[in-house]
């Protein structure tokens, strides 16, 4: 097994350094065409370093007792996006005032109770059926030994980015400049038990896979690691071109146009011994095929610990990093054609 494995990367390599297989990558890289919108500056200014703090002091406070699944704190937590979204206006996928994918307590390991997905809706106006879903997990550790574990940046970071991001699309859509792709706006729960919350939505979409055009998942953006002490204008890009080349070179013009931020591929790699490509809810899209991007800062000396607090967010970098999943988002849901699978794309775990 171990060497059917590696003949088969090698002939991966091989394929790759083909210049026929060359020439169709650089065809693609030539082929992308960003769209020069001011709505995408205009928008993304509406993503504020204040509000980002805000929320988060919110989401990440002693009041969600940690938002350990299956918990009242994470059921509380639930209930606050919900009501964020119904205060913006944004509505359910499943209509009136439900926000809630519920899952059951049997789905779970014995001792946790049931939980549920949040996800909120924006339709597309030209092509409602083609769905982008953006994600970032909503739970975290709760309480052990009387000490809540707050998980400000894993991932509370990611949930108001996402929130956010959210807000800055409807006020767009209010202002006469609606995506043309719909977008699902998802916080799966359980994610630090295996992401089986997102595992729950591949094996039960609110709208079909097949119609499912990416997946950027957002999971701990707001620090620095060890490896950034001298830069931290980065962010690493993990899995973009697992499936799509055209995505991966899309997320790379999107940042030559818009937002001055090195993109970090260093956890990209095949042989990646912290296996980052499969430890968030983006894993499970990419298992059924839908090309994905993972945005993550790395970890930090208070990662998986009480002391991940949103004192030690970096509210402007977090800006920063939200304003490109943001302009990286409205040229996916706004570009003419959908994203384009390679062909003989494999799923590489």
């Amino acid at each position: 097994m171990k060497t059917f494995g590696i003949l088969f990367l090698l002939s991966l390599v091989g394929t790759c350094a083909s210049p026929r297989y060359s020439e169709r990558v650089e065809n693609i890289k030539n082929n992308i065409t960003v769209i020069d919108s001011a709505e995408v500056e205009r928008y993304s200014e509406t993503i504020t370093a204040d509000e980002l703090k805000r929320l988060l002091y919110s989401f990440a406070s002693e009041e969600f007792q940690g938002r350990k699944t299956g918990e009242p704190g994470q059921r509380q937590a639930s209930e606050f996006l919900k009501s964020y979204y119904i205060d913006q206006g944004i509505k359910s996928p499943f209509g009136g005032d439900n926000y809630f994918q519920g899952i059951s307590k049997s789905y779970f390991p014995d001792d946790i109770g049931a939980s549920e997905n949040v996800l909120a809706y924006i339709e597309g106006s030209e092509k409602p059926n083609e769905i982008l879903v953006l994600s970032a997990h909503l739970d975290h550790e709760g309480i052990e030994d009387g000490e809540v574990f707050y998980g400000a940046d894993d991932n509370g970071s990611g949930t108001v980015v996402l929130l956010e991001i959210a807000e800055a699309f409807k006020i767009a859509s209010k202002n006469g400049h609606p995506p043309k792709r719909s977008i699902l706006f998802t916080h799966f729960t359980a994610e630090e038990l295996g992401k089986l919350g997102s595992e729950f939505y591949v094996q039960n979409p609110v709208f079909p896979l097949e119609n499912t055009i990416a997946n950027l998942n957002i999971d701990m953006i707001g620090r620095s690691d060890e490896r950034h002490a001298d830069n931290k204008d980065y962010i690493y890009i993990i899995g973009s071109d697992r499936h799509s080349k055209e995505l991966h070179f899309t997320s790379e013009a999107i940042r030559d146009t818009y937002v001055d931020i090195d993109l970090d591929y260093k956890y990209n790699a095949l042989n990646d011994r912290n296996h980052y490509y499969s430890r968030s809810d983006h894993y499970n899209f990419a298992r059924e095929g839908v090309p994905v991007i993972f945005y993550f800062s790395g970890e930090h000396e208070d990662y998986g610990k009480s002391t991940d607090t949103p004192d030690k967010i970096d509210y402007e970098l977090l800006t920063k990093r939200a304003k490109l999943i943001f302009a990286t988002a409205w040229q996916i849901a706004n570009q003419e054609q959908r994203v384009v699978l390679d062909e003989n794309n494999v799923f590489l775990n």
